[in-house]
């Protein structure tokens, strides 16, 4: 267990470097992101469930703690580097050998990290979604702050948009470009 919450703390020093690379001087780490996606991921999933989706909000805050924890071993991968490398696999080996000395639990927790991976659960698609809008809100902060050239971040509106999830949220997402309009 030590192992795991040693990692945790870990994500608390490293930058998200997609941010770093475009400028910005002091970016969030991987715990603030994935601090805010947990967040996301709980109201989400309950809004989900009162219009009448069968979700369970448990699993998918479960995914959402663990979906980045891998990045305490092989760091914030910037997109422009994930040309160069499969992510994907170093990240999926790195939960295996941070996971292993849990036992069972651990295979457990190994399953729900790839359910985000593969999207092959409400769940887990709700926390891509959730990775993603967060993301978007974060670039809308930083560029609110004064930060320029981070219009790459918005590609992933598209990908919201075509989601499950939209039409559910549609209104906020309606008064988020509302917002951001000025």
């Amino acid at each position: 267990m030590l192992d795991v919450f040693s990692a945790a703390g870990d994500l608390k020093k490293i930058p998200r470097m997609g941010w770093l690379l475009r400028g910005v001087s002091n970016p969030e780490s991987v715990a603030d992101h994935s601090y805010r996606v947990v967040l996301i991921t709980l109201i989400l999933a309950d809004e989900l469930r009162e219009k009448g989706i069968q979700i369970d909000v448990e699993r998918a805050l479960k995914i959402a703690i663990l979906h980045d924890l891998g990045e305490s071993r092989i760091t914030d991968i910037p997109l422009s580097a994930q040309r160069y490398l499969d992510k994907k696999k170093a990240e999926k080996k790195a939960m295996v050998e941070l996971l292993l000395g849990l036992g069972k639990r651990g295979l457990d927790y190994y399953k729900l990290f790839e359910e985000y991976e593969e999207e092959s659960s409400l769940e887990g698609r709700l926390v891509k979604f959730a990775d993603k809008l967060e993301m978007v809100l974060q670039a809308y902060e930083y560029e609110k702050a004064g930060y320029k050239n981070l219009e790459e971040f918005w590609s992933v509106v598209d990908y919201l948009k075509r989601s499950e999830f939209y039409e559910y949220f549609k209104p906020f997402f309606d008064e988020f470009e509302k917002i951001k309009k000025g």
